[in-house]
Protein backbone atom coordinates (compact mmCIF):
# COMPACT_ATOMS: atom_id res chain seq x y z
CA UNK A 1 0.00 0.00 0.00
CA UNK A 2 1.40 3.50 -0.76
CA UNK A 3 2.67 5.83 1.95
CA UNK A 4 4.41 8.67 2.63
CA UNK A 5 8.23 9.26 3.63
CA UNK A 6 8.86 12.25 5.89
CA UNK A 7 12.18 13.74 6.13
CA UNK A 8 13.38 16.07 8.76
CA UNK A 9 16.30 18.35 7.75
CA UNK A 10 18.36 20.37 10.03
CA UNK A 11 20.19 23.36 8.51
CA UNK A 12 22.91 25.19 9.46
CA UNK A 13 25.89 26.84 7.42
CA UNK A 14 28.08 23.90 6.94
CA UNK A 15 26.07 20.98 7.41
CA UNK A 16 22.54 19.93 7.59
CA UNK A 17 21.85 16.43 9.50
CA UNK A 18 18.59 14.21 8.04
CA UNK A 19 16.62 12.73 9.64
CA UNK A 20 13.42 9.37 8.10
CA UNK A 21 10.15 8.40 9.59
CA UNK A 22 7.61 6.65 7.85
CA UNK A 23 3.61 7.82 8.36
CA UNK A 24 2.88 5.64 10.98
CA UNK A 25 6.53 7.86 13.14
CA UNK A 26 8.45 4.98 13.09
CA UNK A 27 11.93 5.78 12.51
CA UNK A 28 13.47 4.29 8.88
CA UNK A 29 16.97 5.20 10.60
CA UNK A 30 18.86 4.65 13.70
CA UNK A 31 19.63 7.92 13.87
CA UNK A 32 20.46 11.00 11.72
CA UNK A 33 22.90 11.39 9.37
CA UNK A 34 25.11 14.65 8.47
CA UNK A 35 25.92 15.74 4.88
CA UNK A 36 27.56 18.91 4.01
CA UNK A 37 25.81 22.03 3.44
CA UNK A 38 26.62 21.97 -0.57
CA UNK A 39 25.76 20.77 -3.22
CA UNK A 40 27.31 17.42 -3.09
CA UNK A 41 25.79 17.03 0.18
CA UNK A 42 22.29 17.77 -1.26
CA UNK A 43 22.96 15.05 -4.33
CA UNK A 44 23.29 13.22 -1.44
CA UNK A 45 20.43 13.76 0.58
CA UNK A 46 18.43 13.10 -2.56
CA UNK A 47 19.89 9.60 -3.28
CA UNK A 48 18.74 8.65 0.51
CA UNK A 49 15.35 9.67 0.00
CA UNK A 50 14.58 7.78 -3.35
CA UNK A 51 16.56 5.07 -1.09
CA UNK A 52 14.19 4.81 1.22
CA UNK A 53 11.14 6.09 -0.15
CA UNK A 54 11.38 3.30 -2.93
CA UNK A 55 11.90 0.84 0.73
CA UNK A 56 8.51 1.61 2.24
CA UNK A 57 6.85 2.06 -1.32
CA UNK A 58 6.06 5.81 -1.01
CA UNK A 59 3.98 7.43 -3.57
CA UNK A 60 4.73 11.22 -1.44
CA UNK A 61 7.67 12.71 0.11
CA UNK A 62 7.37 15.49 2.57
CA UNK A 63 10.55 17.20 3.38
CA UNK A 64 11.04 19.54 6.49
CA UNK A 65 13.30 22.42 7.16
CA UNK A 66 13.66 25.42 9.62
CA UNK A 67 13.75 28.63 7.99
CA UNK A 68 17.57 29.10 9.36
CA UNK A 69 18.30 32.73 7.90
CA UNK A 70 19.70 31.98 4.52
CA UNK A 71 21.16 28.82 4.61
CA UNK A 72 18.08 26.66 3.45
CA UNK A 73 17.24 29.23 0.62
CA UNK A 74 19.62 27.03 -1.92
CA UNK A 75 18.97 23.57 -0.24
CA UNK A 76 15.22 23.77 -0.97
CA UNK A 77 15.42 25.05 -4.36
CA UNK A 78 17.95 22.52 -4.91
CA UNK A 79 15.97 19.40 -3.84
CA UNK A 80 12.81 20.92 -4.67
CA UNK A 81 14.06 20.94 -8.97
CA UNK A 82 15.46 18.09 -8.88
CA UNK A 83 13.96 15.72 -11.65
CA UNK A 84 15.07 12.65 -9.13
CA UNK A 85 12.38 13.26 -6.36
CA UNK A 86 9.90 14.13 -8.81
CA UNK A 87 8.15 11.14 -9.51
CA UNK A 88 7.55 10.91 -5.78
CA UNK A 89 5.63 14.01 -5.49
CA UNK A 90 7.50 16.24 -3.07
CA UNK A 91 5.73 18.64 -1.08
CA UNK A 92 8.60 21.11 1.34
CA UNK A 93 7.83 22.86 4.18
CA UNK A 94 10.31 25.87 5.33
CA UNK A 95 8.65 26.20 8.80
CA UNK A 96 9.04 29.22 11.10
CA UNK A 97 12.02 27.78 14.12
CA UNK A 98 9.18 29.15 16.17
CA UNK A 99 6.75 26.68 15.07
CA UNK A 100 9.45 23.87 15.54
CA UNK A 101 10.16 25.13 19.12
CA UNK A 102 6.42 25.16 20.01
CA UNK A 103 6.01 21.94 18.74
CA UNK A 104 8.83 20.26 20.50
CA UNK A 105 7.49 21.31 24.28
CA UNK A 106 4.74 18.61 23.49
CA UNK A 107 7.87 15.82 24.19
CA UNK A 108 9.39 14.95 27.30
CA UNK A 109 12.85 16.50 28.12
CA UNK A 110 14.80 16.24 24.80
CA UNK A 111 18.47 17.70 24.70
CA UNK A 112 19.09 20.44 22.19
CA UNK A 113 21.03 18.82 19.65
CA UNK A 114 21.00 18.65 15.88
CA UNK A 115 20.53 14.86 16.12
CA UNK A 116 16.87 15.42 17.79
CA UNK A 117 15.82 18.78 15.96
CA UNK A 118 16.20 16.63 12.61
CA UNK A 119 14.10 13.80 14.40
CA UNK A 120 11.49 16.52 15.17
CA UNK A 121 11.25 18.30 12.30
CA UNK A 122 9.84 15.49 10.78
CA UNK A 123 7.27 14.37 13.16
CA UNK A 124 5.89 18.20 13.12
CA UNK A 125 5.82 17.33 9.23
CA UNK A 126 3.91 14.49 9.94
CA UNK A 127 1.62 16.20 11.86
CA UNK A 128 0.45 17.82 9.39
CA UNK A 129 -0.59 21.59 10.77
CA UNK A 130 2.03 23.48 8.32
CA UNK A 131 1.52 24.84 5.04
CA UNK A 132 3.57 23.41 1.99
CA UNK A 133 5.96 26.32 0.90
CA UNK A 134 5.96 26.97 -3.03
CA UNK A 135 9.11 27.81 -5.24
CA UNK A 136 9.82 31.74 -4.89
CA UNK A 137 8.82 33.62 -7.55
CA UNK A 138 12.62 34.84 -8.30
CA UNK A 139 10.79 38.46 -9.87
CA UNK A 140 9.61 39.00 -6.06
CA UNK A 141 12.34 37.53 -4.42
CA UNK A 142 14.88 39.94 -6.87
CA UNK A 143 12.59 43.14 -5.55
CA UNK A 144 12.55 41.68 -2.21
CA UNK A 145 16.43 41.54 -1.43
CA UNK A 146 16.07 45.47 -2.70
CA UNK A 147 13.50 46.42 -0.64
CA UNK A 148 15.10 44.23 2.61
CA UNK A 149 18.32 45.52 2.38
CA UNK A 150 16.60 49.16 2.69
CA UNK A 151 15.46 48.58 5.47
CA UNK A 152 18.26 47.34 7.00
CA UNK A 153 20.09 50.43 5.52
CA UNK A 154 17.74 52.82 7.27
CA UNK A 155 18.24 51.60 10.37
CA UNK A 156 22.27 51.62 10.29
CA UNK A 157 21.54 55.64 9.02
CA UNK A 158 19.27 55.85 12.35
CA UNK A 159 22.01 54.08 14.78
CA UNK A 160 25.00 56.25 13.19
CA UNK A 161 22.67 59.52 13.60
CA UNK A 162 22.03 58.36 17.62
CA UNK A 163 25.82 57.97 17.77
CA UNK A 164 26.19 61.43 16.25
CA UNK A 165 24.04 63.05 18.39
CA UNK A 166 26.01 61.46 21.73
CA UNK A 167 29.12 62.97 20.17
CA UNK A 168 27.24 66.11 19.42
CA UNK A 169 26.19 66.97 23.33
CA UNK A 170 29.94 66.16 24.36
CA UNK A 171 31.30 68.54 21.99
CA UNK A 172 28.52 71.06 21.97
CA UNK A 173 26.06 69.90 24.37
CA UNK A 174 23.31 72.90 23.50
CA UNK A 175 22.97 72.59 19.98
CA UNK A 176 20.24 70.07 19.40
CA UNK A 177 18.05 72.03 22.15
CA UNK A 178 19.15 75.45 20.74
CA UNK A 179 19.63 74.39 16.98
CA UNK A 180 18.22 76.83 15.01
CA UNK A 181 17.99 74.71 11.22
CA UNK A 182 15.24 73.20 10.43
CA UNK A 183 17.36 69.66 10.28
CA UNK A 184 20.23 68.95 12.78
CA UNK A 185 21.50 66.59 9.84
CA UNK A 186 21.74 69.33 7.28
CA UNK A 187 24.02 70.78 5.47
CA UNK A 188 24.21 74.21 6.74
CA UNK A 189 23.90 72.49 10.49
CA UNK A 190 26.00 69.54 10.16
CA UNK A 191 29.17 72.58 8.60
CA UNK A 192 28.39 74.60 11.67
CA UNK A 193 28.99 72.00 14.44
CA UNK A 194 31.64 70.24 12.25
CA UNK A 195 33.85 73.28 11.70
CA UNK A 196 33.66 74.96 15.17
CA UNK A 197 33.99 74.17 19.14
CA UNK A 198 31.33 76.81 21.36
CA UNK A 199 34.73 78.28 21.97
CA UNK A 200 35.12 79.49 18.47
CA UNK A 201 31.40 80.71 17.87
CA UNK A 202 31.39 82.32 20.71
CA UNK A 203 34.29 84.71 19.69
CA UNK A 204 33.43 85.13 16.39
CA UNK A 205 31.88 87.99 14.54
CA UNK A 206 28.30 87.61 13.80
CA UNK A 207 29.05 88.87 10.37
CA UNK A 208 31.41 86.17 10.28
CA UNK A 209 29.65 83.56 11.38
CA UNK A 210 26.48 84.35 9.12
CA UNK A 211 28.41 84.60 6.00
CA UNK A 212 29.59 80.82 6.93
CA UNK A 213 25.86 79.74 7.13
CA UNK A 214 25.08 81.90 4.41
CA UNK A 215 27.73 79.27 2.15
CA UNK A 216 27.16 76.12 3.53
CA UNK A 217 23.12 76.50 3.52
CA UNK A 218 22.94 77.59 -0.47
CA UNK A 219 21.24 81.04 0.29
CA UNK A 220 18.30 79.34 0.98
CA UNK A 221 18.05 80.34 4.59
CA UNK A 222 15.92 83.12 6.11
CA UNK A 223 17.18 85.46 8.62
CA UNK A 224 20.93 84.65 8.73
CA UNK A 225 21.63 86.72 11.48
CA UNK A 226 18.52 85.44 14.18
CA UNK A 227 20.65 82.09 13.22
CA UNK A 228 23.96 83.78 14.16
CA UNK A 229 22.73 84.91 17.06
CA UNK A 230 20.73 81.92 18.42
CA UNK A 231 24.38 79.80 17.49
CA UNK A 232 26.38 82.42 20.10
CA UNK A 233 24.17 82.44 22.16
CA UNK A 234 23.76 78.61 22.35
CA UNK A 235 27.29 78.59 22.34
CA UNK A 236 28.42 80.65 25.72
CA UNK A 237 25.73 78.21 27.55
CA UNK A 238 26.90 74.74 26.54
CA UNK A 239 28.90 73.29 28.48
CA UNK A 240 32.85 72.70 27.71
CA UNK A 241 34.94 69.61 27.11
CA UNK A 242 38.10 68.50 28.68
CA UNK A 243 41.07 69.57 26.44
CA UNK A 244 42.51 65.97 26.48
CA UNK A 245 39.21 64.43 24.70
CA UNK A 246 38.17 67.51 22.44
CA UNK A 247 40.33 66.38 19.62
CA UNK A 248 39.27 63.02 19.72
CA UNK A 249 35.65 63.68 19.96
CA UNK A 250 35.99 65.83 17.04
CA UNK A 251 37.29 63.61 15.03
CA UNK A 252 35.07 60.43 16.20
CA UNK A 253 32.10 62.91 14.91
CA UNK A 254 33.54 63.70 11.84
CA UNK A 255 33.96 60.25 11.16
CA UNK A 256 30.30 59.58 11.66
CA UNK A 257 29.51 62.25 9.83
CA UNK A 258 30.80 60.93 7.07
CA UNK A 259 29.42 57.36 7.31
CA UNK A 260 25.87 58.64 7.53
CA UNK A 261 26.29 61.01 4.06
CA UNK A 262 28.03 57.69 2.58
CA UNK A 263 24.86 55.83 3.48
CA UNK A 264 22.63 58.20 2.59
CA UNK A 265 24.05 58.54 -1.07
CA UNK A 266 23.84 55.06 -1.26
CA UNK A 267 19.88 54.82 0.31
CA UNK A 268 19.22 57.14 -2.83
CA UNK A 269 21.53 54.68 -5.64
CA UNK A 270 19.12 52.26 -4.13
CA UNK A 271 15.79 53.99 -4.26
CA UNK A 272 16.36 54.26 -7.92
CA UNK A 273 17.24 50.85 -8.38
CA UNK A 274 14.17 49.96 -6.50
CA UNK A 275 11.98 52.38 -8.85
CA UNK A 276 13.33 50.55 -11.70
CA UNK A 277 12.84 46.59 -10.89
CA UNK A 278 9.01 48.47 -9.68
CA UNK A 279 8.37 49.59 -13.38
CA UNK A 280 8.28 45.54 -14.34
CA UNK A 281 5.13 44.63 -11.99
CA UNK A 282 1.54 45.71 -12.67
CA UNK A 283 0.16 47.42 -9.68
CA UNK A 284 -1.73 50.42 -9.10
CA UNK A 285 -0.27 51.17 -5.15
CA UNK A 286 1.47 54.20 -6.33
CA UNK A 287 -1.85 55.90 -7.32
CA UNK A 288 -2.49 56.10 -3.49
CA UNK A 289 -1.62 59.28 -1.84
CA UNK A 290 1.26 60.00 -0.19
CA UNK A 291 2.53 56.41 -1.79
CA UNK A 292 5.81 56.56 -3.62
CA UNK A 293 8.16 53.60 -5.42
CA UNK A 294 9.97 52.53 -2.24
CA UNK A 295 6.93 52.17 -0.33
CA UNK A 296 4.86 50.32 -2.98
CA UNK A 297 8.06 48.17 -3.60
CA UNK A 298 8.16 47.42 -0.26
CA UNK A 299 5.02 45.79 -0.57
CA UNK A 300 4.62 44.68 -3.48
CA UNK A 301 7.95 41.88 -2.97
CA UNK A 302 6.49 41.20 0.49
CA UNK A 303 2.88 40.04 0.14
CA UNK A 304 4.45 38.78 -3.30
CA UNK A 305 1.09 36.81 -5.45
CA UNK A 306 -1.64 38.35 -3.70
CA UNK A 307 -3.75 35.24 -4.67
CA UNK A 308 -1.68 33.53 -2.18
CA UNK A 309 -4.19 35.39 0.31
CA UNK A 310 -7.83 34.19 0.83
CA UNK A 311 -8.99 37.60 1.84
CA UNK A 312 -7.21 41.04 3.67
CA UNK A 313 -7.03 39.03 7.19
CA UNK A 314 -4.96 36.45 6.00
CA UNK A 315 -2.47 39.42 4.48
CA UNK A 316 -2.92 41.21 7.88
CA UNK A 317 -1.82 38.06 9.87
CA UNK A 318 0.82 37.17 7.83
CA UNK A 319 2.53 40.41 8.84
CA UNK A 320 2.04 40.21 12.28
CA UNK A 321 -0.64 42.91 12.19
CA UNK A 322 -2.99 41.23 14.45
CA UNK A 323 -3.73 41.21 18.64
CA UNK A 324 -3.14 38.89 21.32
CA UNK A 325 -6.65 37.80 22.61
CA UNK A 326 -6.90 37.16 26.93
CA UNK A 327 -9.97 35.38 28.09
CA UNK A 328 -10.22 33.17 31.10
CA UNK A 329 -13.82 32.50 32.41
CA UNK A 330 -16.05 35.62 32.50
CA UNK A 331 -12.64 37.95 31.98
CA UNK A 332 -11.81 39.14 28.49
CA UNK A 333 -9.04 41.33 28.79
CA UNK A 334 -8.87 44.67 26.44
CA UNK A 335 -6.02 45.69 26.74
CA UNK A 336 -4.14 43.50 24.17
CA UNK A 337 -0.48 43.84 22.76
CA UNK A 338 0.07 43.33 19.26
CA UNK A 339 1.51 39.67 18.24
CA UNK A 340 4.39 41.01 15.77
CA UNK A 341 4.92 37.62 14.91
CA UNK A 342 4.76 37.51 11.44
CA UNK A 343 6.90 39.05 8.46
CA UNK A 344 8.84 42.23 9.78
CA UNK A 345 9.67 43.84 6.56
CA UNK A 346 6.04 43.74 5.36
CA UNK A 347 4.23 45.34 9.12
CA UNK A 348 7.76 47.61 8.18
CA UNK A 349 6.16 49.00 5.27
CA UNK A 350 2.75 49.03 6.21
CA UNK A 351 3.60 51.22 9.19
CA UNK A 352 5.48 53.46 6.85
CA UNK A 353 3.11 53.93 4.48
CA UNK A 354 0.57 54.38 6.67
CA UNK A 355 2.01 57.29 8.38
CA UNK A 356 2.49 58.95 4.61
CA UNK A 357 -1.43 58.39 3.41
CA UNK A 358 -2.56 59.73 6.95
CA UNK A 359 -0.87 62.97 6.07
CA UNK A 360 -2.87 62.97 2.85
CA UNK A 361 -5.87 61.04 2.55
CA UNK A 362 -8.61 62.71 4.74
CA UNK A 363 -9.87 59.53 5.42
CA UNK A 364 -7.03 57.76 7.01
CA UNK A 365 -6.24 61.04 8.47
CA UNK A 366 -9.48 61.59 10.39
CA UNK A 367 -9.37 57.67 11.35
CA UNK A 368 -5.76 57.99 12.89
CA UNK A 369 -7.05 61.07 14.74
CA UNK A 370 -9.93 59.24 15.98
CA UNK A 371 -7.71 56.20 17.48
CA UNK A 372 -5.38 58.86 18.66
CA UNK A 373 -7.74 61.04 20.50
CA UNK A 374 -9.06 56.86 22.01
CA UNK A 375 -6.57 56.68 24.75
CA UNK A 376 -3.92 58.93 26.94
CA UNK A 377 -0.63 56.36 26.44
CA UNK A 378 0.84 55.30 23.28
CA UNK A 379 -1.35 57.49 21.32
CA UNK A 380 0.91 57.79 18.27
CA UNK A 381 2.24 54.60 17.78
CA UNK A 382 -0.95 52.89 18.54
CA UNK A 383 -3.05 55.09 16.22
CA UNK A 384 -0.57 54.58 13.54
CA UNK A 385 -0.69 50.68 13.89
CA UNK A 386 -4.07 50.61 13.64
CA UNK A 387 -3.80 53.01 10.99
CA UNK A 388 -1.47 50.18 8.83
CA UNK A 389 -4.35 47.75 9.71
CA UNK A 390 -6.79 49.32 8.31
CA UNK A 391 -4.70 50.22 4.78
CA UNK A 392 -4.17 46.60 4.34
CA UNK A 393 -7.85 46.17 3.36
CA UNK A 394 -6.99 49.13 0.71
CA UNK A 395 -3.84 47.63 -0.11
CA UNK A 396 -5.43 43.76 -0.75
CA UNK A 397 -8.18 45.18 -2.52
CA UNK A 398 -5.89 47.34 -4.92
CA UNK A 399 -4.11 44.59 -6.02
CA UNK A 400 -6.52 41.89 -6.11
CA UNK A 401 -8.44 43.92 -8.26
CA UNK A 402 -5.83 46.47 -9.86
CA UNK A 403 -7.73 49.31 -9.64
CA UNK A 404 -6.47 52.71 -9.21
CA UNK A 405 -7.03 54.64 -5.65
CA UNK A 406 -10.44 56.38 -5.46
CA UNK A 407 -11.12 57.88 -2.21
CA UNK A 408 -13.36 55.26 0.13
CA UNK A 409 -14.61 53.41 -2.98
CA UNK A 410 -11.61 50.45 -3.14
CA UNK A 411 -12.62 47.37 -1.07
Amino acid sequence: MPSTLFVGIDVSSQSNSVFFIDQDGNNLIKKPFSVSNDIPGADSIISEVISHANAINASCVKIGMEATSHYAWHLHLHLASSPDLAPFNPKFFVMNPGVVKGFKKAYTYLPKTDDFDARIIADCVRFGRVNPTPMPDFRYAALQRLTRFRYHLVQTISSEKSRALNLLYLKFSSFKEDCPFSDVFGSASTSVFDSFTPDEIAVMPVEELVDFVLSHGNNRLKNPEEIAKTLKSAANRAYRLNPDMCDTVSMTLTMTLENIRFLESQLKKLDKEISKQLNGFRQTLTTIPGFGNVLAAGLVAEIGDVKRFKNECAVAKFAGLVWNKYQSGNFSAEDTSLAKCGNQYLRYYLVEAANCVRIHAKEYADFYCKKYNEVTKHQHKRALVLTARKLVRLVFAMLSKGQIYQPGGNG
